[in-house]
């Protein structure tokens, strides 16, 4: 018998579920008022729908009619996709951390009624390997101090519940408060963060590149982390940052269509983990160098593109080949033979921070290449995002699939995200509505306004957004958006905010870059002079205009800010607030160098610019 209410479920990782024998339920408050009429507790299953090894514990356990009927008796059983809900695989996470260092997924949740977790894992095989039980000794194991041990339980709960709201607690403080210890509102120095550097070089792999051994994952926050203190003058930065991209292009990690799968299992970075998810070919988009910039860009464009432009989330690692599921064939077969088999399915959930992420990739790769088709489909993105999951400028939905809006609140990371990418958007295109558009996220986010879980809030375990290694927090960019306002409308109070955002994440980055670098650059770009580099054309086409946008794309660095707009959108841009616009409408074909919004006489040459910018 199978009761399981996934059948109409958003996300595509619960329906893959929908015929599990298990008697499913989404998170909710009725699976824990269930739990508690009937004093179980609850398993929670989080996963996502590319997720190879969650595939297998569904095929090994879930799809067992025993295994569903003891899940039935003595359990309530949730379903949860992550990336669907952020906030529930946060919380559920902090506290697994307390049962194992080796977190990821499935990560297999044991709850109260209450919805505080007493014990955690990850993936259980169907028979014990080694030390490693079965999921059968997990859940009997599990049962047995629910019955004859609750109050060990209830106590084990209730600390683990108060350890991590203390955490938030403190992590919300010091977000408000940020304290001073070398630079402004609390963030590292500049030498301070230019000395990760050497940490860095000392955590290199010096054999196979990169950083760390097997498994070895891209690490875009950190990448991009070097490339900015490569810009800042660092040519350590710069090598250590060539070197890993090398590393990453030249083996198995990239796939001959441009893709880039998640990890390599190997230190040499062969025998990937194929699942290529979009968060980090968008992440890569903004350090790679042109070319391979351009591979990840005809990815994004051929196979995680929708009909709308809107990017869906991931392609899995499995396919379907001669009626078996296998991992990582089809990507085995060379790119000209693939047509003849079908390919791995795609997550097809669009969430509205992850484009955010591609949209700003895209932007800041096509500025630098000079590639107007990067440009477009960013917009594109952004137009499909912007239709289907804001209202009035506010994001109202994170996730959608073609079954339609999911019902989880928008988080700290839609907003942050999705605000940045805009905000990068409108300055490459002139284009006024999507700064617009940023600038309400931005004060949307600042706001502190974001809808809590009811589950979570009640249990005391909402934690608020945790630092990843693999995708550029949404805090992290929300400060970055901030940054940017501040510098378009001379608005303080936005780059104050900024600091406040960052400045916990940069001080932990400083001691722990491997996994907290993602606050980094912009700490660094928050304490330099401020630069605004301006170009008003009313035609892009001409010689002189093509030299200075090349220029001008080549002149990132920690702390500037490039626009390109023609004097018609630099007079709307300058009426709807953004007072660095103001007077730029008077001459065509020319590039103002601001510092600190003061700026030199317009530059109308190659030249002029050139020696402008030093």
């Amino acid at each position: 018998m199978n009761d399981n209410r996934l059948g109409t479920a958003v996300s595509p990782y619960l329906r893959q579920h929908a015929d599990n024998p298990v008697d499913w339920r989404e998170w909710g408050a009725d699976a824990f008022t269930e739990a508690r009429e009937r004093d179980v507790p609850v398993l929670v299953s989080i996963g996502y729908a590319t997720c190879h090894w969650c595939h297998v514990m569904a095929r090994e356990s879930f799809s067992d009619p025993e295994i569903g009927a003891m899940l039935r008796q003595d359990f309530v059983a949730v379903k949860v996709d992550r990336e669907e809900r952020p906030d529930v695989d946060s919380s559920a996470m902090a506290a697994a951390s307390a049962f194992t260092e080796n977190l990821g997924w499935p990560l297999t949740v044991f709850m109260t009624p209450a919805a505080q977790v007493f014990y955690a894992g990850t993936y259980y095989p169907p028979q014990p390997v080694g030390e490693h039980p079965s999921f059968r000794q997990v859940t009997a194991a599990v049962l047995d101090a629910w019955r004859d041990r609750r109050h060990e339980v209830d106590a084990n709960a209730a600390a683990i519940a108060g350890a991590i709201r203390q955490g938030a607690e403190a992590d919300a403080a010091a977000a408000q408060a940020g304290q001073p210890d070398g630079g402004g509102a609390g963030l590292p120095s500049v030498e301070a963060i230019h000395g990760v550097v050497s940490d860095l070089e000392r955590a290199e792999d010096a054999t196979y590149g990169g950083f760390g051994g097997a498994p070895k994952f891209p690490n875009a926050p950190l990448l991009e982390f070097l490339g900015d203190v490569a810009a800042d003058g660092d040519g350590a930065a710069g090598a250590l940052l060539t070197r890993a991209l090398d590393a990453i292009a030249g083996s198995e990690l990239t796939d001959v269509d441009g893709g880039v799968f998640r990890y390599a299992t190997q230190r040499d970075w062969s025998v990937p983990h194929y699942e290529r998810m979009l968060y980090d070919n968008a992440g890569l988009l903004a350090v790679a160098e042109p070319g391979r910039a351009r591979g990840i860009a005809d990815f994004l464009r051929d196979t995680l593109r929708r009909a709308d432009g809107a990017f869906v989330a991931a392609q899995d690692s499995e396919s379907t080949i001669d009626g078996r599921r296998v991992e990582g064939e089809w990507y085995r077969v060379p790119l000209e033979e693939r047509g003849r088999l079908e390919a791995p399915p795609l997550d097809d959930q669009v969430l509205t921070g992850w484009n955010g992420l591609a949209i700003r990739g895209l932007v800041i790769a096509g500025s630098r290449a000079g590639d107007d088709e990067m440009i477009n489909l960013a917009r594109a993105a952004a137009d499909a995002v912007i239709a289907a999951h804001l209202r009035d400028e506010h994001v109202m939905v994170r996730s959608s699939t073609p079954r339609g809006g999911s019902t989880a609140a928008p988080t700290i990371e839609d907003l942050g995200l999705f605000a940045e990418g805009l905000l990068e958007l409108a300055l490459a295109t002139g284009e006024l509505g999507y700064a617009v558009i940023g600038r309400t996220l931005v004060d949307d986010g600042l706001s502190g306004a974001l809808e809590v879980d009811p589950v979570l809030a009640a249990a005391g375990t909402a934690t608020g957004e945790q630092p990843q290694t693999a995708l550029r927090s949404g805090t992290v960019a929300m400060a970055g958006a901030a940054a940017l306002l501040a510098a378009l409308t001379g608005d303080d109070g936005r780059h104050s905010a900024a600091e406040r955002l960052i400045a916990e994440r940069a001080r932990t980055g400083v001691d722990r870059p491997l996994g907290h670098a993602d606050a980094l650059g912009l700490a660094l770009a928050l304490q330099r002079p401020s630069r605004e580099v301006v170009l008003v054309a009313d035609d892009r086409s001409g010689s002189e205009v093509v030299g200075m946008l090349t220029t001008v794309g080549a002149a990132r660095r920690p702390g500037t800010i490039v626009a390109v707009l023609t004097r018609a959108q630099a007079a709307e841009w300058a009426a709807a607030g953004f007072s660095l616009f103001e007077g730029r409408d008077a001459l065509d074909g020319v590039t103002y160098v601001c510092h600190d919004r003061v700026c030199a006489l317009p530059a109308r040459t190659v030249g002029e610019l050139a020696t402008q910018l030093g």
